[in-house]
């Protein structure tokens, strides 16, 4: 229990809980027994919480659920660096509330100059916020480190309205062939680019697809689970000519990096290697039904394959009609 004492004109709130001790003076009563209130809470919640701390929490996601995810792991463990940066690796979990959770999101969104970090656009921030709520429940939830959710009230800025654009015959070419006449690992992106065009797939998938390609069925078998469950893809025809090559070398990361750079060279503006998927769904959508393209592309959201990926513009299919 707290205790109150007379200070001159003033009192002064003593807290002793869990072997910690805190005093404060204030003007009147009342508010030293609110502070004392709210400071055994959070002693409290040191106590409960086994005084774990931000980056222990990161490390036992990572080690416990980001693993499960496989091609996801990597992207977690970049931005849970970036996370880790702004909350600090030592700080107690308990310690982080929605302020907190509020301040980074504007850190995020603003930039810091001092860290030469970009501002990030508001899809960005609500991908990693997702993942940073996602850990703060499985801390309150699961694994008992923490009572209350930071991320109660706080505010998330909107989604990046759809994008729109595809890749166009004449800016392929000059991105194969610039691909071709760099050769090496520039020549590998930009084939697997060659494939995503051709198929639909996404980098991660493409990189991997020779390997798991069945040219007998002409069909592609990923893996989707951590006990190794595996999902079948159709592979339409030209794709699959283009899958009769060795395994890539490069990685992910490293191909998403080589291909902005070459776009940069080549001039090539506002086009992403992930609109070769859309552009591939955009085009296979005129020669196959709707389900047949979400089985060709692997999506299981019918809205997500009209609202993100089909991306034909009304005055192309009046053209047609």
């Amino acid at each position: 229990m707290a205790s109150f004492t007379r200070h001159g004109e003033q009192w002064r709130a003593h807290v002793f809980r869990h072997g910690s001790r805190a005093t404060k003076v204030f003007k009147t009563r009342r508010e030293a027994q609110a502070w004392a209130i709210r400071k055994e809470a959070e002693l409290d919640g040191i106590k409960g919480s086994g005084g774990k701390t931000f980056g222990a929490a990161v490390s036992h996601y990572l080690e416990t659920v980001s693993t499960e995810k496989r091609s996801a792991v990597d992207w977690e463990r970049r931005r849970f660096d970036d996370m880790t940066a702004f909350f600090g690796e030592d700080t107690l979990l308990v310690k982080i509330d929605s302020a907190r959770v509020g301040q980074w999101r504007d850190w995020r969104i603003k930039g810091d100059k001092a860290t030469e970090r970009r501002p990030v656009s508001g899809s960005t921030v609500q991908r990693e916020a997702n993942l940073l709520r996602h850990l703060f429940t499985l801390a309150r939830d699961e694994w008992h480190w923490i009572q209350d959710h930071p991320f109660r009230g706080v505010r998330l800025p909107a989604e990046n309205e759809a994008r729109d654009q595809v890749w166009r015959w004449q800016q392929i070419k000059q991105i194969l062939r610039a691909g071709q006449r760099s050769g090496g690992k520039i020549g590998e992106v930009t084939a697997a680019f060659h494939i995503a065009l051709r198929s639909a797939m996404r980098l991660s998938e493409a990189l991997v697809a020779p390997e798991v390609y069945d040219a007998r069925r002409r069909v592609v078998s990923f893996v989707t689970t951590k006990t190794g469950g595996r999902s079948e893809r159709p592979v339409p025809p030209k794709a699959g000519r283009l899958l009769a090559r060795a395994p890539f070398r490069v990685d992910p990361n490293e191909a998403s990096v080589l291909f902005s750079k070459l776009c940069k060279q080549q001039m090539v503006k506002g086009l992403t290697f992930h609109d070769a998927r859309a552009t591939a769904m955009t085009l296979l959508a005129r020669k196959v039904d709707v389900m047949t393209l979400a089985r060709i592309s692997g999506n299981k959201d019918i809205n997500l394959l009209f609202n993100t990926y089909y991306r034909e513009s009304a005055a192309e299919i009046a053209s047609r009609l």
